[in-house]
């Protein structure tokens, strides 16, 4: 089976049935499984008259949307291969990745994302055709948008039949250029195969059906929702319901009522700070209470995700929480969460705890783009706080002798496009992939990651510190946003500190500290020990070594972003150029020293 096989399979069976749903004027409409795959059809048929062959590549440069969907089923069933592209990259980006891929067709979302588009062409050898999502005044008329080319198109059959069964499971189905925390992004080909495996291996532990309706919010350019939002839920008739947009998630939570939601630890993190800070500016006894039940999820959460039996003392207590203030949380979930799934980072213990107990299970998983990308995954049968589950059925895993995580499976990947060296790196002969994370396996067969293997810390004394489990402490202080730990062959650790400038505003207003801007208020001495203090004693709890705790810091004014090269578009540190932005005040420190 091929991806575009079993869509067309799937509409085959449930033609009545809803598929999506999509927020037009403000209000979710159902889209069914017939009026999706007729623009799916009419589409593809669109991209051959268009002059697209199989094999050709189709970049689809969007945000989250149904459209998005119906671009990558459409380039897929004429036979093509889709090149996602992110949709906060620059222009020059674009251009690159376009010219790398060699890609002959593009949607683009709108001009509010590349201006002029159509001066694209003229800049990559192979574009031939641009698409636009929305049409806004003032575009350019040539330029066909998706919706004209589907309802203006009478679908080819017998030719698409062709096509797809031209198709085999081992060609390359997608084309993912990677972050690139680390130098130039590569290409990552995986095949229908490395896909269709991860989903149904996936669905096996992890259970979705027809009656789930999944929230979609995360970049469809990432691997994990596209395979665990999309086609995992096209695969078993779950309703797919695309947010509005990233700004409107909490409104459409309660809205759309999902059942289920793919998701990463920020947005949870993000939730939790609200609670709290909601619960600081309410009322004495609302305030008290929340604290309070937040203290019993602490409680009794590690018994509830290990499913043992709750003392009737704590029982009764958590009975209490869940009426007053769990309840009212799940509430603005849609209260009728089952499931959501975590992935993409790491997940704080305490996070999964909290949410737990408050009866929002958050099954963590673990994978990368190169494997399609699940590796592991906790599941409600086999679930266990600070880890990342047990491998899923039909990848193997085994930790290196240099503790190296290393995985093979039909998940993994064919190789990286038109990189052999690199792809020689991390990929033996004999299919095993290099993760570059290290880990360790526990005796029931939980997999546990310690970090990534090329940012670990060794310090002049010549200790390995793990930064991300570092890191990942202290970001769960509601004070701290952003942190990225320093000290490679120097004598202690360091770390780079954006604060949650909410949080921060808040604690000013309330202490009488008078600032003319953020700057001078990090500047500010009171705040600065306000961070060491909240920074040791989270230290002390979580029992860090002395060479492992944080003993100095750079205190920012701004948020580590995207535009100043210092994270990926998926968020993730890019450490290198962070340290080099900050090189004189992190220098500065162990003058002090």
């Amino acid at each position: 089976m091929t991806l575009p096989s079993m869509i067309r399979d799937r509409h085959n069976k449930w033609k009545d049935r809803r598929v999506m749903m999509v927020k037009r004027d403000g209000v979710y409409q159902d889209l069914s499984w017939s009026e999706f795959y007729s623009d799916v059809e009419s589409l593809s048929t669109a991209l051959v008259n268009m002059g697209m062959s199989v094999n050709d590549r189709v970049a689809i440069m969007s945000n989250t949307r149904f459209e998005w969907a119906i671009a990558d089923s459409a380039a897929l069933t004429a036979g093509g291969l889709t090149v996602p592209i992110y949709p906060t990259l620059l222009r020059n980006e674009v251009i690159k990745l376009l010219a790398r891929s060699r890609s002959s067709i593009l949607f683009l979302e709108s001009t509010e994302l590349i201006e002029n588009p159509l001066e694209l062409i003229d800049k990559v050898a192979e574009l031939k055709q641009i698409i636009l999502i929305d049409r806004s005044p003032g575009d350019d008329a040539s330029i066909p948008t998706l919706k004209e080319l589907a309802a203006s198109t009478e679908p080819d059959r017998d030719e698409l039949d062709k096509r797809l069964q031209s198709l085999d499971e081992d060609d390359v189905a997608t084309i993912i250029f990677t972050s690139g925390t680390t130098g130039d992004p590569k290409g990552v080909q995986l095949t229908h195969k490395n896909l269709l495996s991860n989903v149904e291996n996936i669905l096996k532990v992890v259970k979705f059906n027809k009656d789930d309706i999944c929230l979609s919010h995360l970049p469809l350019a990432h691997i994990f929702e596209r395979m665990a939002g999309y086609y995992s839920m096209l695969y078993c008739g779950a309703t797919i319901a695309y947010a509005e947009s990233i700004q409107t998630v909490a409104s459409d939570l309660t809205v759309v009522q999902p059942t289920a939601c793919i998701s990463v630890p920020r947005i949870f993190e993000k939730i939790f700070a609200a609670i709290e800070n909601k619960a600081l500016e309410s009322s004495p006894l609302v305030r008290g209470l929340t604290f309070w039940a937040i203290d019993v999820a602490e409680d009794v959460g590690e018994m509830i995700i290990d499913q043992k039996p709750l003392p009737l003392c704590k029982k009764i207590k958590h009975a209490i929480a869940d009426k007053l203030v769990f309840s009212k949380v799940r509430a603005k979930f849609g209260g009728r969460i089952v499931q959501f799934v975590s992935g993409g980072a790491p997940l704080s213990p305490e996070m999964a705890i909290f949410f737990y107990a408050a009866g929002i299970p958050i099954l963590e998983g673990y994978g990368l783009t190169e494997t399609s990308p699940v590796i592991a995954a906790n599941t409600h049968a086999h679930r266990r706080v600070g880890t990342v589950g047990k491998p899923i059925p039909g990848v193997e895993v085994k930790i290196a002798e240099d503790g190296e995580i290393i995985t093979r499976g039909d998940n993994v990947f064919k190789g990286y496009y038109e990189n052999e060296e690199s792809t020689n790196e991390v990929l033996s002969a004999d299919g095993w992939f290099h993760t570059g994370d290290i880990g360790e396996i526990d005796s029931d067969g939980y997999l546990k990651i310690t970090d990534r293997k090329k940012d670990l810390i060794v310090t002049a004394g010549g200790k390995n510190i793990a930064p991300q489990k570092i890191e990942n402490i202290l970001k769960f202080d509601r004070f701290i946003s952003q942190v990225m730990l320093h000290g490679d062959k120097l004598p202690f650790i360091s770390a780079v500190v954006v604060p949650d400038f909410e949080w921060l505003a808040s604690y000013a207003k309330q202490k009488g500290i008078k600032y003319d801007s953020i700057g001078d208020l990090v500047k500010n001495p009171k705040i600065i020990d306000l961070y060491y203090r909240r920074i040791d004693k989270l230290q002390r709890e979580h029992h860090l070594a002395s060479y492992e705790s944080v003993k100095q810091i750079v205190l920012l004014d701004h948020e580590f972003t995207m535009d100043g090269g210092e994270v990926t578009p998926t968020l993730k540190l890019k450490r290198k150029m962070i340290t080099e932005h900050y090189a004189d005040q992190l220098a500065a420190l162990y003058k002090k020293d």
